[in-house]
């Protein structure tokens, strides 16, 4: 009889293969499928406060501080005005505020209130409890090759080839430039 998995279970949507320890591709989508479960059920702790681009927009301005629309925009893939839309969104929720820059009074920063950093900081607790609960099940070698291979993941991630950051420009460049791009994107 199958049985609804219990409230510390993390289910995956796919079990990967065996073969797909031959395919890196695969293996490395199969792991970041299972992350995204545990972070996914993190987000739903949080209950329906935010969207998740709601989510991904204050995640942002807490790694970054204070920030401004256009370089909202661009850490999230989106176009200004969508970027600006979901700050009213948070800031009518209490979550982000408006300042005028003190460098360029003609400049808006957006940053975290109280209430945002509290939110944050409510997902990274549940975040980190839930993979604690994971990589206990782990064993020492395996949680040790985990770190090592995400470590060179960050650094590959953070540092992509040249010819592929201007190729991923160019593509926002023609995005922002489409007129339905800003409606198709609105919830970015």
């Amino acid at each position: 009889m199958n049985q609804a998995p219990s409230s510390r279970e993390f289910p995956v949507a796919r079990d990967p293969a065996e073969g797909d320890q031959a395919d890196p591709v695969l293996a490395v989508d199969a792991g970041l499928e299972a992350l995204l479960v545990v972070w996914g059920r993190a987000q739903e702790g949080l209950g329906t406060r935010v969207s998740p681009s709601q989510l991904r927009a204050l995640l942002v301005v807490d790694r970054l501080g204070e920030v401004n629309v256009n370089g909202l925009a661009e850490e999230l893939g989106a176009v200004a005005s969508s970027a600006s839309r979901l700050c009213d969104r948070l800031e009518a929720a209490g979550l982000v505020r408006r300042v005028v820059s003190a460098r360029n009074r003609r400049e808006v920063l957006v940053g975290l209130t109280g209430d945002g950093r509290r939110l944050v900081a409510e997902l990274a607790e549940r975040r980190r409890r839930d993979l604690a609960e994971v990589l206990v099940r782990m064993s020492p070698a395996g949680r040790a090759s985990l770190l090592d291979g995400l470590r060179e993941l960050r650094a590959a991630v953070r540092h992509p080839p040249a010819d592929r950051a201007g190729a991923d420009r160019n593509s926002a460049d023609r995005n922002s430039a489409d007129p339905g791009a800003d409606r198709d994107r609105s919830e970015t």
